[in-house]
């Protein structure tokens, strides 16, 4: 009986938001009721742990906000400098095809993003982006999710392993480096083809003209990206360690993607341009401003990411100078909630747009008529991501109880061990699916459940390190499903209510990436291992 209610948190969401089609805000809302009832009846949940739960989800609320705004005023703000008409026409003269358009934007440029930043930002930026760009918002919000997937294992300066995998017996920087490795090595096999299954997606579900037979020209040039990706990934975890991966593989598919395309090698002569919406165009007048200055934004973006993350002094200045972190929350020990200002996405987003007026030689009253904007999107989102936040941190601190239970999370884990033990290279990536799909994050994710990996893996005799890659990749593909990052993506585009819409369609990438990581784990362990 436990097991089920601890599967509350994975069930309500599913069937209110997939099966029931209620919007974000109506059905976490249920959810989180309905959760908070089970936390307090049968998990001994006492009140203030609860209430302090709530307004963690809250705080943690705000922080994501906070980067929403900044991802929206950004792109706002490059919309009235004409920056978004350059970068357009920058991205005509590459490649016309939409296909093209999504493996650049989504997949590569988001993982450069990823790379830097991490914590669902990805998505907030590039499915704007390509609706500038005149991507349907349905069709932008879904793939920049699927593509934010393979780069997560390593996140942010590799914040899902150096934290994720802290809590394991030995762990140090040569251990981390270990997993790495495991990981790009197993995931040559599967992450090659997410670009290719980013097209498939793509042209089985948008477009007047859709089918497998528009998806099936792309296959060469796919397999060309998803190969550059992950072999130059793989010898950079080698040669490097695995702080950077994300960056350095995106960047080096990022130059292959463009050349190839601009030349068209691999690629098919028709242009597909299905996914773009209803009256859209091109602007092709002659644009003064130089390709360069209109993507300076986004390289100041990415390289202040960088700095306050890897330059010590400037790190511990972002992260101390203005502190809105809330710990003890209530007076419960361990019901924290982190944001660090200058350190958070979103302070760099908003100082990346408030120079690219200067830049574009604009004035400042552009930068807060784009704040307007970015206000007005946002509007409906909050109730749904602090129903959803609530729900999570009620769901992952359900081990502060009177019952003396695990929490709820761990409950689920254990129970999956003790009865699916025998295949649990199969079973290991959609553990780290589940943590990322509820709580939100892939370090947490692997933070929660390597313990039991670790545990599960040592009883059974299975190699650690690629129990520990299966538990990351899978963290990373649950990222695609993740709740409160498809409220994030779709509020904006402009799609609050459509995020049941949106997970219908992810979770069959997520469900094929995940048996992917599993088959070639078991492989891996039954014949290289």
């Amino acid at each position: 009986m436990y097991l089920f209610l601890a599967l509350v948190a994975i069930i309500a969401p599913f069937m209110f938001l997939v099966l029931l089609r209620m919007s974000a805000m109506k059905g976490m809302s249920l959810s989180a009721v309905i959760v908070i009832a089970v936390a307090m009846i049968f998990w001994g949940m006492e009140s203030n742990v609860i209430l302090s739960s709530v307004f963690q989800g809250a705080h943690k609320t705000l922080t994501i906000l906070w980067i929403l705004f900044g991802a929206l005023v950004l792109l706002n703000t490059l919309r009235k400098t004409g920056a978004v008409d350059r970068i357009n026409q920058g991205f005509q003269s590459i490649s016309e095809d939409m296909r093209v358009q999504v493996i650049i934007v989504a997949f590569l440029f988001g993982g450069v993003i990823e790379g830097a930043a991490g914590f669902g930002t990805p998505a907030m930026v590039t499915a704007p982006l390509m609706v500038a760009l005149g991507f349907r918002p349905v069709v932008a919000a879904t793939l920049a999710l699927i593509a934010d997937s393979a780069q997560v294992a390593f996140g942010a300066v590799g914040t899902p392993l150096a934290v994720g995998l802290s809590n394991i017996p030995g762990a140090d920087a040569a251990f981390f480096n270990a997993v790495g490795v495991r990981i790009t090595s197993l995931d040559v096999f599967a992450g090659t083809f997410i670009p290719f299954i980013l097209i498939v997606i793509m042209t089985l579900f948008f477009g007047e003209n859709r089918g497998f037979k528009y998806a099936l020209p792309m296959l060469p040039w796919t397999l060309l990206i998803g190969v550059t990706y992950t072999l130059s990934a793989l010898f950079y975890a080698v040669v490097f360690g695995q702080e950077f991966i994300s960056i350095l593989a995106s960047l080096t598919g990022l130059v292959v993607a463009t050349v190839t395309a601009k030349k068209g090698w691999l690629l098919p002569k028709t242009a597909w341009k299905e996914a773009m919406r209803l009256g859209f165009k091109v602007k092709t007048d002659e644009h003064t401003m130089r390709i360069g200055s209109a993507w300076m934004p986004y390289v100041i973006v990415v390289a202040l990411l960088l700095m306050t993350r890897i330059i010590p002094w400037l790190q511990e200045f972002t992260q101390t100078a203005i502190d809105f972190t809330w710990t003890t929350i209530f007076g419960v020990e361990g019901v924290d909630s982190d944001w660090e200002f200058l350190h958070s996405p979103g302070t760099i987003l908003v100082i990346a747009a408030i120079i690219s007026v200067f830049i574009h030689r604009k004035s400042i009253g552009t930068f807060f008529s784009a704040s307007k904007d970015s206000l007005a999107t946002m509007q409906t989102t909050a109730i749904s991501l602090v129903a959803t936040l609530a729900m999570v941190h009620v769901f992952t601190n359900s081990g502060i109880n009177t019952e003396e239970l695990v929490s709820m999370p761990q409950y689920i884990a254990e129970s999956m061990a003790e009865h699916l033990g025998f295949i649990w290279m199969f079973v290991a990536p959609f553990l780290g699916e589940l943590g990322s799909f509820i709580t939100g994050s892939a370090t947490v994710s692997t933070l929660t459940f390597s313990p039991i990996q670790y545990s599960v893996a040592n009883q059974l005799g299975l190699d650690v390190n690629t129990v520990m890659a299966a538990q990351a990749m899978g963290a990373g593909a649950g990222n695609m499903i993740c709740v409160h990052n498809v409220v994030a993506a779709s509020a904006v585009v402009g799609l609050s209510g459509k995020e049941g819409d949106i997970i219908r369609k992810t979770l069959i990438p997520a469900i094929f990436y995940g048996l992917a990581i599993g088959v070639v784990g078991f492989i891996a362990i039954a014949f290289f291992v």
